[in-house]
């Protein structure tokens, strides 16, 4: 070790050359794996850090539907400092009538904020600003609320029966987060300003939280627990300052697993840049290689020598990578406290930074083997007497097998790493998939131009040569850029999908409106004014409830591992329903339906995708949380469900007799004739705006939701997505360009050869330019070929199979990944093409 280490320090002082490429490639993909891994870090640590504010207490207790008890509350009320809330959707309407938004309503006390500050225009206390002034309560509302009605602070608007006055702009609440998905804007107010208004109404869908500031020295868990004991069918959700936002936290790890999988494919591709370069270096040294075989040293020195200058400059690439890693939670600290609202507290993340040298180190090493096999085992004599070509050799099995254990270990260390290890698993066997196949490609390729009728033209006949002879480019383009543009070509076609499928095929077959909370004794008058607004038109109406799934036959579902898989029906409340006729919608597959005069056992009808990840069977029981009362119903049948199409779905349909007598409120949607469009001519965005002034002004405590503004924010959500999605592609296409840069780089010394013997023999500059202009086409024109055929298998599967969303493929990305590889390939290709035309005969003649 000692020698080798000597004689390595001793050559690397002659310099690196070719080595720039290696560097890049291994930087590049450490650095995109750590900057992830340092962001994710830091977020999450932030939501830690500041999980009592964001929760708005130690403890806190939620309700759906119903207050609590006095008991509950006499035993809450003691736990320590108490603040209670009260939400729901509503419209705010203007004074005349003449508009109105939807408004996420959050009531409050005058304890509130426990943890935390909340941040208005003007900065003046918010107890003022929601007092009661001249019979009006005031309220606080988003910035958003103000520009959709187009009014500012100080006006008069109405929520349900009650005017109140909007004092002041709400700038930032410090436990928005853990309140879930807001779609609509905020509005802040009193609770007794929510009396007032007359929105809450037996059956209304009210979410109540009560937030506890625990004594110094309590422990919240242990108390959370106490009150699951003290209260078992109470229906609480019970959280802790530590799972203050799961729903984020639980998004976070998914998307850095996604961003962290990217990168590694990233760093894999680069490893085919470390290959060439290494290839390329050793070749370059032969007469170094067979000087020392010739003085007697082992094939094993030579290994050693080489290795460790290829891992000393491993070492500066992930050092490279590092910085960038350490510096990207600096770098997007303030852009991310503007998208999710947690103080980022940049750091840095020894963890985050780890794992990615790892990675860096396990590919460099991976990488290089074979090449150094191919080395260890070739005669002195050949290394001098071969000097003008590639050099190759047999390979001992030791390298393979190292190479291959070394591959799963980066495997292995990927899926541990992940959250979803299905996903992680099918990801990375799709890129090693992708490797194989693209070997393929390359042999299949090379098997086509030797087989190929002989061509008059010249150039075209020497590109068709160079593509299949020994020690041709074309495994390595083929390989480099194949990866880069695959993953380019499905990460787009992903992206075109879900943009079309929200912006386009949602809003096809969705409805126009869901309306919610409409009251058992409004549902025939609200029937009859939507016939007279909207004739022609469809209404479906049904019964809902709120309840939370408690049980799953015996087992209590707080103490049991969710799958990741069905597992969002077992986290919080779920919308429920009864229907004595099989819904119109669903579609039974197992099982039967009850008779309509049902008067025995509840049963349940649930959802056939869901109950199969969570294990369910007919005749097994479940037990749900319903205003405080628990009920265990038999699962008498499943039904398939099309959730894509946004009509009134549930997971849960129970018998009719399960509710009898208990107070609930209707859930509807209305559908225009000729999906919203007006044969008279009317605009239909227009027409929309005139049936929602209607019914919200006669019924002025029905929620009205129209889905084209919910699509809206779920597009803005997906832009959100799609910007990162590019900005991964981009790091693995970056990788890919390297990675090709490199292995035409490496062949640069065979082309010299090549260029000089044929000019020699009367080729022209502008015959060599043609045919290795010529070569270079149908090399990206097979790769691109490919990569479209790739990328749509594997975007397909995301779609169809994962998201179970229709698919469809964009040409425009297909032409475009084409494009993109005959310039990336030819213009790489005459770059360092032009160069070795430009090398004097003499020299390279005089060698051979």
């Amino acid at each position: 070790m000692r020698l080798a280490w000597r004689f390595a320090l001793r050559e690397m002082r002659g310099g690196l050359s070719g080595f720039v490429i290696f560097l890049l490639c291994i930087t590049l993909g450490v650095g995109a794996i750590a900057a992830v891994n340092s962001v994710a870090s830091m977020m999450s640590e932030g939501i830690a850090r500041e999980g009592k504010a964001i929760l708005g207490g130690d403890l806190r207790f939620q309700l759906v539907q119903r207050e609590r008890t006095p008991e509950e509350a006499t035993y809450i009320d003691g736990l320590g400092e108490m603040s209670q809330t009260a939400g729901l959707r509503s419209m705010i309407r203007l004074a005349d009538g003449s508009d109105q938004s939807l408004a996420e309503v959050k009531a409050v006390d005058e304890a509130y904020p426990l943890y935390g500050s909340v941040d208005t225009t003007p900065p003046i206390a918010l107890e003022t600003l929601l007092e009661e002034r001249n019979g009006r309560y005031g309220a606080v509302a988003a910035q958003e609320l103000y520009d959709r009605l187009d009014i500012a602070p100080g006006a008069i608007v109405r929520l349900g029966d009650a005017e109140i006055e909007l004092t002041g702009v709400l700038n930032r609440e410090p436990d928005i987060l853990s309140d879930g998905f807001v779609f609509a804007p905020r509005l802040m107010m009193s609770r007794a300003g929510l009396d007032a208004s007359g929105l809450i109404q037996p059956g209304s869908l009210v979410e109540y939280d009560w937030r506890v500031k625990l004594p110094a020295g309590s422990d919240p868990e242990a108390i959370a627990e106490e009150a699951r004991q003290a209260f078992p069918t109470a229906g609480f959700r019970v959280r802790t300052s530590d799972d203050a936002a799961p729903s984020l936290q639980r998004n976070i790890e998914r998307f850095s697993q996604f961003l962290t999988l990217v990168g590694l494919t990233a760093l894999i591709v680069g490893g085919v840049g470390v290959a060439n370069a290494v290839r390329a270096y050793l070749d370059g040294k032969r007469p170094v290689i067979a000087s020392f075989k010739s003085l007697g040293a082992a094939g094993r020195l030579v290994v050693l020598v080489y290795l460790l200058q290829i891992m000393a400059l491993a070492t500066v690439g992930v050092a490279m990578g590092l910085v960038l890693g350490a510096i990207a939670p600096f770098v997007t600290a303030r852009f991310l406290e503007s998208v999710i609202p947690v103080s980022a507290s940049a750091s840095f993340y020894p963890g985050a930074l780890l794992i990615a040298a790892i990675f860096g180190f396990l590919t460099a090493l991976t990488f290089a083997l074979l090449p150094l096999g191919q080395t260890r085992d070739i005669a002195a004599t050949a290394l001098f007497r071969d000097a003008g070509a590639t050099a190759s050799g047999r390979l001992r099995w030791t390298y393979v097998i190292m190479t291959g254990v070394l591959a799963l270990c980066i495997a292995g260390l990927a899926i541990f790493m992940a959250r979803d290890k299905e996903i992680a698993l099918i990801f990375l066997a799709g890129t090693a998939a992708a490797f194989v196949i693209l070997r393929f490609v390359a042999a299949g390729v090379m098997a086509l131009a030797r087989r190929a009728p002989r061509v008059s033209s010249t150039p075209l006949r020497l590109a068709l040569g160079n593509i299949h002879r020994p020690g041709a480019l074309t495994s390595s383009v083929v390989l480099s850029l194949g990866l880069g543009l695959t993953l380019l070509v499905t990460l787009a076609i992903i992206d075109y999908d879900l943009r079309q499928e929200v912006g386009t095929g949602l809003a096809g077959r969705a409805p126009n409106f869901f309306f919610v909370d409409i009251q058992n004794n409004e549902i025939d008058e609200f029937r009859r004014t939507v016939e007279e607004t909207a004739p022609n038109s469809t209404l479906d109406a049904v019964p809902m409830l709120r309840g939370r799934i408690t049980h799953l036959g015996d087992q209590d579902v707080a103490t049991m591992e969710i799958p990741e898989e069905g597992g969002w029906v077992l986290r919080g409340d779920r919308g429920v329903t009864y229907a004595a006729e099989e819904p119109a919608n669903s579609t039974l597959t197992a099982g039967q339906w009850w008779p309509s005069d049902h008067d025995g056992p509840p049963l349940v009808s649930f959802a056939d995708e869901e109950a199969r990840e969570l294990g369910l069977e007919i005749g097994q029981t479940i037990t749900v949380n319903v205003l405080g009362r628990s009920i265990t119903a038999e699962i008498a049948n499943f039904r398939a469900i099309e959730w894509e199409d946004l009509s009134i779905n549930f997971v849960m349909v129970f018998s009719p007799n399960t509710f009898a007598g208990a107070p609930h409120a209707w859930l509807a949607t209305l559908t225009l004739d000729d999906g919203g469009a007006d044969r008279s001519g009317v605009d239909v965005t227009e027409r929309e705006k005139s049936i929602v002034n209607t019914l919200t002004n006669a019924f002025p405590a029905v929620t009205t939701v129209r889905v084209k503004d919910a699509l809206d924010a779920v597009n803005q959500l997906i832009a959100q997505l799609a910007l990162a999605i590019r900005v991964a592609a981009g790091v693995a296409l970056v990788a890919s360009v390297l990675v090709l840069a490199g292995a035409l780089a490496a062949g640069n010394r065979a082309r010299v050869h090549d260029a000089v013997v044929l000019k020699t023999l009367g080729a022209t500059r502008a015959t060599l330019i043609k045919a290795f202009a010529t070569e270079y086409a149908l090399l990206g024109l097979a790769t691109g070929i490919f990569a479209i055929a790739a990328g749509a298998a594997a975007s397909w599967f995301v779609v169809d199979q994962v998201m179970t969303l229709p698919y469809r493929f964009d040409w425009t990305v297909a032409l475009t990944t084409l494009v993109v590889s005959l310039v990336l390939t030819v213009g790489f290709g005459l770059a360092g093409t032009w160069r070795i035309l430009g090398q004097k005969a003499a020299p390279v003649l005089r060698n051979l």
